[in-house]
């Protein structure tokens, strides 16, 4: 898949360009070019070393936030034989920010919950950029609470900047939502696997998070706050970005080492977006593997033990 460079892959991007200028140039001139070929795509390769194996953290928020990333349905649709969206939360209308419904992967049923966001304009027009009104998560809830009452595994995908902090979504009580969705999936009497595909933005990420298990994928960020929302707060500079990146510990490596997080799974070398197949083959392969080991958990240890986790996060000193 073609996709554009970031501005870090730009100096892979021009050798890239280089080999196909010097292949095209080759074969219309019948010229023996095969030193040079070997020398220009070991060049590449180590570039390619150089730059994907050093990553800093505000670099892998651009590749969390590539357009041309795979979303939901495109993991879906790939990994799943069978998927049935369901809509509405009952009480006020459909938001196709979050969706949701049945899913079967490699024959096991499941319920699969997750952000959407859009290719183009008008797409996202209609998700709303992936982020959730207060009826996106009152969906979400209403077909976790389906999955529960017929013991079906739930997997929640999460890719979101956060919840629309719009008029109207406060007006329909945004935050009660997200709240009540905290409160509920901890009890829920089925496993929960959250995995954060792209960006994990505050509550609208952590409104569908309350997990047994928390995955990101490599290139994947978790934070309770954007980059530039935290420059703008402690630098009074979004320019400062980077450096807020870095200083919140956001990246899957970071929040690994940090026990925040239960597992990474790796994506192709750029990123998901250089390969769609690859990326989703990864992403079903923890999935299963996950659900397969909560399975074995009786269900009242499986709620002490996803009760004690998120309990667990943090530090406190008291005086």
């Amino acid at each position: 898949m073609k996709v554009a460079p970031l501005e870090f892959e730009k100096p892979l991007a021009e050798l890239e360009k280089m080999l196909e200028e010097l292949m095209a140039h080759s074969a219309n001139h019948d010229l023996k070019i095969g030193d040079e070929v070997k020398r220009l795509r070991e060049r590449i390769e180590e570039t390619r070393r150089s730059i994907y194996h050093h990553l800093t953290p505000w670099q892998r928020v651009q590749i969390a936030r590539h357009p041309k990333r795979p979303f939901t349905l495109d993991y879906l649709k790939r990994i799943a034989s069978e998927f049935i969206e369901l809509a509405g939360d009952r009480v006020y209308g459909n938001d196709q920010a979050l969706i949701g419904g049945l899913a079967t992967i490699d024959g096991e049923r499941m319920v699969v919950i997750g952000h959407q966001k859009g290719r183009d304009t008008k797409e996202n027009l209609q998700r709303n950029f992936g982020c959730a009104h207060p009826e996106g998560y009152r969906k979400a809830l209403r077909i976790m609470k389906l999955a529960d009452r017929f013991r079906l595994p739930i997997v929640s995908f999460i890719d979101t900047a956060g919840a629309y902090p719009g008029v109207a979504s406060e007006e329909r009580h945004v935050a009660e939502a997200i709240a009540v969705n905290l409160r509920e999936m901890f009890g829920l009497r089925t496993p929960v696997l959250a995995m954060v595909i792209g960006e994990g933005g505050s509550g609208g990420a952590i409104g569908i998070g309350v997990a047994d298990r928390v995955i990101l994928m490599e290139n994947a960020y978790y934070a309770v706050i954007s980059p530039e929302g935290c420059a703008a707060i402690l630098w009074k500079d979004r320019a400062a970005a980077p450096k807020a990146a870095e200083a919140m510990k956001m990246t899957a490596h970071d929040l690994q080492t940090l026990g925040l997080i239960d597992d990474i799974v790796p994506e192709p070398p750029g990123g998901a977006h250089h390969d769609w197949d690859a990326a989703a083959a990864a992403v079903k392969q923890s999935i299963l593997r996950h659900l397969r080991e909560l399975r074995q958990v009786p269900v009242d240890e499986l709620l002490r033990e996803r009760y004690a986790k998120f309990r667990a996060f943090g530090a406190f000193l008291e005086s």
